[in-house]
């Protein structure tokens, strides 16, 4: 059994939790690789991830998730920022419960909608392919949330709330959280 500390710190969450800025804040804090998922996949596929959804459809893409996620464990990557749907697969949570630190940023629906406004386009699910055409962004964010928020439950072992805050007070809190649950 792996000692805590060595484990990475796989952040989990809703888009527009702010997951990809909290890891390199982390990274830079830590002085810790980082990786992030979704560019990963980007730059091994060669295309952005909406075009790879339109492409070769939402399985796909978790198929490739879930390799590079094996990938950046197996090389030791010390903060993981995952995308917000890695939850989704039952393999990827076990990945992640057995060998990370994982921590939920979450955000509400309306929020995450404030945040994403004008990237519609780069975010599939945004777009309403899965969730209906006629949702608003927060609420096709609310019906992802539904579906996804006992998946995040399930792998989290921290919890942080991102609204109302500036990504260098995340990253303290989930510094400040990692801290107690490793001792």
């Amino acid at each position: 059994m792996t000692n805590l500390d060595a484990r990475p710190v796989a952040l989990v969450g809703m888009m527009g939790a702010g997951k990809s800025a909290v890891a390199r804040a982390l990274g830079e804090r830590l002085g810790s690789s980082v990786a992030d998922l979704d560019k990963m996949v980007e730059a091994q596929q060669g295309c952005r991830v909406a075009e790879l959804f339109e492409r070769e459809g939402e399985a796909a893409f978790r198929r490739q998730e879930g390799r590079v996620l094996r990938q950046v464990l197996d090389a030791g990557a010390g903060i993981i920022a995952c995308g917000g749907g890695i939850v989704l697969d039952a393999d990827h949570r076990r990945l992640l419960v057995e060998r990370c630190r994982v921590v939920w940023l979450e955000v509400s629906p309306g929020e995450a909608a404030r945040r994403l406004t004008g990237a519609e386009g780069s975010r599939p699910l945004l777009a309403g392919a899965a969730v209906g055409p006629a949702a608003d962004p927060a609420g096709r964010l609310e019906a992802l949330l539904a579906e996804r928020r006992s998946l995040y439950e399930e792998v989290a072992q921290i919890r942080v709330a991102v609204e109302g805050r500036t990504v260098d007070e995340v990253a303290d809190e989930v510094l400040e959280a990692l801290g107690k649950c490793a001792g």
